[in-house]
């Protein structure tokens, strides 16, 4: 890992937030996407704590590999890391009878909504006014459905609000992959799920590409 997080001639302009809240749960899903996003908080001064809540994530050594990641990134940077309960069967029983729709369908929702009810519930109980994501960073998502479940999510509770800021834009995506490949982050090649595992892998075989090789890769 660098020594310095600090990018290149970047000089970061300091984020403002809904409603002047200096307090933030930040549902993770890896250190990738988290990256960009924790160190934009950390440079406005903004108090966050890391949320790692994924039960979706399959199989069990992929979670271990993401989660062990994100929690080094958080220890090198100074932020406390929450490992929540890894509930995947929970996870099954939410998305049972959506195992066959699209990336970014209806499964896509129901895993968001999960996620993010769990998170809701645990800044709520533990006096954070505010909390967001890291997922909607990455380009492989759809920002309005990632922003819309944590809506719904915080309108549980009136004394939290879900920080939809949109993390891709004034070069975010950008400075997301140049941290990943500067702290060389493991680079999974497919959402987290079994059926997302699944897809990649015939969408690979379809076009003669090789099937996932899991825990090898990274940014570089």
């Amino acid at each position: 890992m660098s020594e310095s997080l600090n990018i290149k001639n970047y000089k970061r302009p300091k984020l403002e937030t809904p409603n002047g809240e200096d307090q933030l749960l930040l549902h993770s899903c890896c250190a990738p996407c988290a990256g960009e996003v924790m160190e934009a908080v950390k440079a406005s001064g903004i108090k966050a704590k890391v949320y790692f809540y994924n039960p979706n994530i399959h199989p069990l050594q992929e979670y271990e590999i993401r989660k062990d990641e994100n929690k080094r990134f958080c220890d090198h940077l100074g932020f406390d890391f929450i490992d929540a309960d890894y509930d995947k069967e929970q996870w099954f029983d939410r998305i049972k009878g959506l195992e066959d729709e699209p990336e970014r369908g209806a499964r896509c929702t129901k895993c968001f909504d999960m996620r993010f009810e769990r998170s809701a519930l645990y800044a709520h109980e533990n006096d954070f006014p505010m909390f967001a994501t890291t997922l909607g960073i990455s380009r492989w998502k759809d920002l309005n459905q990632v922003n819309n479940s944590g809506l719904r999510a915080a309108e549980r509770y009136k004394d939290l609000i879900f920080w939809d800021f949109n993390w891709r834009k004034k070069g975010g995506s950008s400075r997301m992959i140049e941290i990943s490949k500067q702290e060389e982050f493991y680079q999974q090649e497919y959402c987290g799920c079994v059926y997302s595992l699944r897809d990649t892998n015939r969408w690979r075989k379809e076009n003669n590409r090789p099937r996932i090789i899991r825990g090898v890769k990274h940014y570089s």
